[in-house]
């Protein structure tokens, strides 16, 4: 049973990302879901399998398929085991950037506190996990006028509205311990540009889009920083190729988020499926003891 749900849970991963190349646009609300449940549904429906199938334990009945069980519980704990070092190192990475951020001076910039980097290219992010800071470059204070310089700002706001420091840690977390997965790479630059857009439209409702573009590319245009899975940056390196992109979708007409459809976080339900299973197994168990 228990290798059965293991060999069932890796093909409905490899057939959900399967899809990718085929996925509908949409809108790019709708094109956000997509390809959040296309990255996130594989990795999650791994991890409650090997959650459920390591808490039903090694042992399996009959006799003669206990092999079965022992071998799917070893799968499964070492596939446990790589994602927690993964998790260690990552949260262990993430503090390590947010301690150095600390040691920046920090100011009220229009209003809002940041820290100050020295550094003469300029850039903004924020920093964090569920409570991020605000830090800017010192080239970005220099590069852009105070009109520009609240467009950026706003951006970051959108950012800290939708938590996406806390969110794609976890999201970086995934990427991580599942990068045999197909088209995890792909899905990720895609997520973390699509995460840009949906902060820009944020930004957009506060300030007029022109100036969210012009910011765009005076900033991206000289500045190219990896992304950190604790930092959600106005410009990175995974999205400086798709200025355009951003731009086109800032100055277009349909370019505001539509409300959000819980039909799309229908395919948490199919993740947390294995999870049923624990009970049923359960029961078979002390039905077979009391026997």
């Amino acid at each position: 049973m228990h290798l059965i749900m293991i060999l069932t849970a890796l093909g409905v991963a490899g057939l959900w990302r399967y899809k990718y190349p085929f996925y509908s646009q949409g809108s790019w609300n709708q094109r956000w879901h997509q390809v959040l449940s296309l990255f996130a549904l594989p990795p999650l429906l791994l991890t409650m399998t090997g959650v459920a199938v390591l808490y039903m334990g090694a042992d399996e009945e009959p006799m003669l398929w206990q092999w079965q069980g022992r071998f799917s519980y070893l799968i499964v704990s070492g596939m446990l085991g790589f994602a927690a070092i993964s998790l260690l190192k990552l949260a262990y990475q993430s503090w390590q950037t947010q301690q150095i951020v600390r040691t920046c001076p920090q100011i009220t910039l229009l209003g809002k506190r940041s820290r100050v980097v020295a550094n003469p290219l300029p850039f903004s992010a924020l920093v964090g996990f569920w409570q991020p800071e605000l830090i800017v470059t010192e080239g970005l204070l220099t590069t852009l006028d105070n009109e520009h310089l609240e467009a950026v700002l706003h951006h970051e706001q959108g950012h800290y509205y939708y938590r996406d420091t806390f969110w794609f840690f976890w999201l970086g977390w995934a990427r991580s311990y599942t990068a045999w997965l197909p088209h995890t790479e792909q899905l990720w630059q895609e997520l973390l540009l699509l995460r840009e857009i949906r902060a820009d439209f944020w930004a957009a409702q506060q300030v007029d889009p022109l100036l969210l573009a012009e910011s765009l590319l005076q900033v991206v245009s000289t500045v190219s920083v990896p992304p950190d899975s604790c930092c959600a940056a106005f410009s990175c390196a995974a999205v400086r190729d798709r200025t355009s992109i951003r731009i086109d979708a800032l100055l277009a007409p349909e370019s505001v988020a539509s409300a959000t459809n819980l039909w799309f976080w229908s395919w948490l339900v199919l993740a947390f499926l294995p999870l049923v299973a624990v009970p049923f197994h359960t029961c078979s168990h002390l039905t077979s003891t009391a026997h």
